[in-house]
């Protein structure tokens, strides 16, 4: 059986770092999909890829797939830098700012 190891990026509608310092083990598609011919859903007869386990370190994951038998690929992640404003949202905000109030 083969499976994924990878460290989720951050959601695209925030800025925060939330979920993001877990590692997931996902299983792959063992067999293809097929469409309902009724209803014209895609469904498989697979239900490994609904798995996801979750790991607090990359090691904790490899030694998971290690002892039951899995052939993982290991994604490292991309990291970015932290974009933090010194003052910060509230410095919008503040009565000693410094230039032109733009609302």
């Amino acid at each position: 059986m083969r499976a994924r190891i990878y460290q989720p990026a951050r959601t695209a509608m925030s800025s925060g770092t939330a979920k993001t310092h877990t590692w997931l083990l996902e299983f792959d598609q063992e067999t293809a999909r097929s469409i309902d011919p009724l209803m014209g859903w895609t469904s498989s007869d697979d239900t490994q890829t609904q798995v996801r386990l979750r790991f607090e370190t990359k090691d904790d994951a490899l030694e998971y797939a290690r002892g039951h038998g899995l052939d993982v690929i290991v994604q490292q992640p991309n990291k970015r830098r932290a974009n933090i404003r010194p003052g910060g949202y509230g410095e919008n905000f503040a009565t000693s700012r410094r230039g032109a109030w733009t609302h």
